[in-house]
Order: structure tokens, then C-alpha cells, then sequence
């Protein structure tokens, strides 16, 4: 022995590393072909049909009179920005659907960090703490813990604010920073002003 306690169980796995998914990551072969299907079945399956659905319920809504058309376009407008939106609610509403085709990739950088919930790490490995074993009865949340040094440097760098007293003396419709003095003006009923 070297003098150190070893506190792991004897039988118990040792995680792999995280790969780290940055700006620089150049995805395999099948990764390329899950970005292209993706891709597709995305524009096909949910794109198209939302976006053509959206442009109905628009054209619909000008007929009845519910929306308005532009005087000098008509209704090209409202029509194209429903197809803008459709299209890209598609686009977001099957994200879910192509992150489970990662996850199921065996040999994939991409899909081992999806699994393991450190997809959009954008700062270097070992800043997070990796989730272990014994927090799995949480509710499916991943939790980060950033170190002691970060949270020192988040408090250095957050202004520090003084609370205001409450006064009593002070009220809303009052100015502050204004003397109390208040100059009489008189007007005659010729519209003439002068002070008292």
C-alpha cells in the first residue's frame, strides 16, 4: 500500500470520459448520414405539413375577416410569415426525435455525449462535475456544480447594492431633490402672470 485509502467499490464500473462536442468537432461517416436523415424527414414530415397547414389556418382567418390584408399585398405577407413559422416549429419539433437517433448510434462521439446529457458543453472538460451513479433518483434533471473558484468570481464580478431605507417623509407625489419653496403665479383674466 502507498499509504493512501482506496474508498472505491471493488466491482464498481469506471465511467469513460465525456468526449468533448465543440465548434471543432468533425462528426463520422454515420453521423453525417443521421445529420442528412434528420435533415430530411424534419423538411418532409413536419416542415411542409406545418407549414402548409399555417398558411391555411392564415387564409382562412383573412377570408373571415379576422385578420386583416395589407391594403397594397394583400395577404402575401401574413402568408409568408406563417410559412416562415411553420416551417421552423417543424424544424424544432422533431429535435427530440433526431436526438434519440444519435443516442442509439454505438460508436458515436456525438450520441455517447447525448447520452450522457453534455451535448452543449461549450466550456473546457472537467469544469462541470459528471453526474455519478448515486444521482439517479433525482427527477431526470441534470444538475452542474460549478467550483468553489467560479462562484468567488461570479460574486467578484456582481455589483454589490446597498439597500434603500424606507422614509415615511418621502411620498410618490413629491420630487425629490426640488426645494419646497413653490412660487405663486397669479393670472388676471387677460392671460398677464406675475409672482407673489
Amino acid at each position: 500500500m502507498n499509504g493512501r485509502a482506496d474508498f472505491r467499490e471493488p466491482n464498481a464500473e469506471v465511467p469513460r470520459p465525456i468526449p468533448h462536442i465543440g465548434a471543432d468537432y468533425i462528426p463520422t461517416e454515420e453521423e453525417r448520414r443521421v445529420f442528412a436523415e434528420c435533415n430530411e424527414e424534419s423538411f418532409w414530415f413536419r416542415s411542409v405539413p406545418l407549414a402548409a397547414t399555417s398558411m391555411l389556418i392564415t387564409q382562412g382567418l383573412i377570408s373571415k375577416g379576422i385578420l386583416s390584408s395589407h391594403p397594397k399585398y394583400g395577404s402575401i405577407p401574413k402568408l409568408i410569415f406563417a410559412c416562415i413559422m411553420g416551417y421552423f416549429a417543424g424544424k424544432l419539433s422533431y429535435v427530440k426525435t433526431c436526438q434519440e437517433k444519435f443516442k442509439n448510434l454505438e460508436n458515436s462521439p456525438l450520441g455517447e455525449a447525448l447520452r450522457s446529457g453534455q451535448a452543449r458543453r461549450s466550456s473546457p472538460p472537467g469544469y462541470y462535475s459528471q453526474k455519478s451513479k448515486y444521482d439517479s433518483n433525482v427527477s431526470g434533471q441534470s444538475s452542474f456544480v460549478t467550483s468553489p473558484a467560479a462562484d468567488n468570481i461570479e460574486k467578484d464580478m456582481l455589483p454589490r447594492y446597498e439597500p434603500i431605507p424606507f422614509s415615511a417623509s418621502m411620498n410618490e407625489s413629491t420630487p425629490t431633490g426640488i426645494t419646497d419653496h413653490i412660487a405663486q403665479v397669479k393670472v388676471n383674466k387677460y392671460g398677464d402672470t406675475w409672482d407673489e
